[in-house]
């Protein structure tokens, strides 16, 4: 009987040894521990070194950008940025308030750090939308009836609000009851609303009561709007009414499904 062949012994020789040992994994030493706790400590304090004590990041320039009345001067000053101080501590918020504080004309602003050495302030204006006559100068009234500034020279388009509040039953009435702040956000409603065309040509918007708002047009004519609702739908009346009616000089579209027109 022939004898086995030398594949056959190393197999058996294999399956008689069973599987290799597992390597051991040694664990960490404490000297390499030691190590990699400094250099995460030299680490973090190199990185707050930079941020604070370096003058790497430091703030260096102010920059200003959507003024349309406003200068970027008038800006910077009233933000009153650290120049100089590190930029990761300066206080975004804090100059937010300031500047809406300082200046009322600003609506909205945006601070923001553009590493490694700006701040940047990104302003939106309050628009006016009505002004309101006071001795020589005038106060003008954003879109949310906002009195936010006073200029001595009229803004270009802008309407008067006359708050034309008499003494009668009715009209003190809609002032107990709203208050003129909100008499005046009545008329901003209304001011939007009136079309384009039409607002072009306005001159004057009156209240008078809280039903009761009135424009006064360059060339003289009228429009009764009664109160701020529907002014959708009294909107295209009136541009129907003034189509239908060329000649009219006056114009009512309180109720917009019963206009009327009169005078020539």
């Amino acid at each position: 009987m022939a004898g086995s062949t030398t594949a056959e012994r190393g197999a058996r020789q294999q399956e008689s040894s069973g599987p290799p040992p597992a390597r051991r994994v040694r664990p960490p030493r404490l000297r390499t521990i030691i190590i990699l706790a400094v250099a995460l400590v030299l680490f973090g304090a190199g990185g707050v070194w930079a941020l604070y004590g370096s003058s790497w990041l430091r703030v260096e320039r102010v920059s200003v950008s959507g003024t349309r009345v406003l200068t970027p001067a008038q800006v910077r000053e009233a933000a009153d940025v650290p120049v100089g101080a590190p930029l990761v501590s300066v206080d975004t918020d804090a100059i937010e308030a300031r500047l809406k504080r300082e200046l009322p004309r600003i609506d909205t602003v945006e601070v923001g750090r553009s590493w490694p050495h700006g701040i940047g302030l990104k302003v939106t204006e309050r628009i006016p939308v009505l002004m309101v006559r006071k001795g020589g100068n005038f106060i003008e009234v954003d879109r949310k009836g906002v009195r936010f500034a006073t200029v001595s020279d009229a803004p270009k388009g802008v309407p008067a609000l006359e708050l034309a509040l008499s003494p009668s039953s009715s009209a003190a009435a809609s002032l107990r009851r709203f208050g003129e702040g909100r008499l005046v956000r009545e008329a901003v409603r209304v001011a939007g609303a009136v079309p384009a065309t039409v607002a072009r040509d306005t001159r004057t918007l009156k209240v008078r009561s809280y039903d009761d708002i009135s424009l006064e047009l360059a060339d003289g004519r009228t429009v009764d709007w009664g109160s701020a609702e529907k002014g959708g739908a009294k909107a295209r009346t009136l541009l129907a009414l003034m189509k239908a009616s060329p000649d009219a000089r006056h114009f009512d579209v309180g109720v917009p499904t019963a206009p009327a027109s009169s005078g020539s």
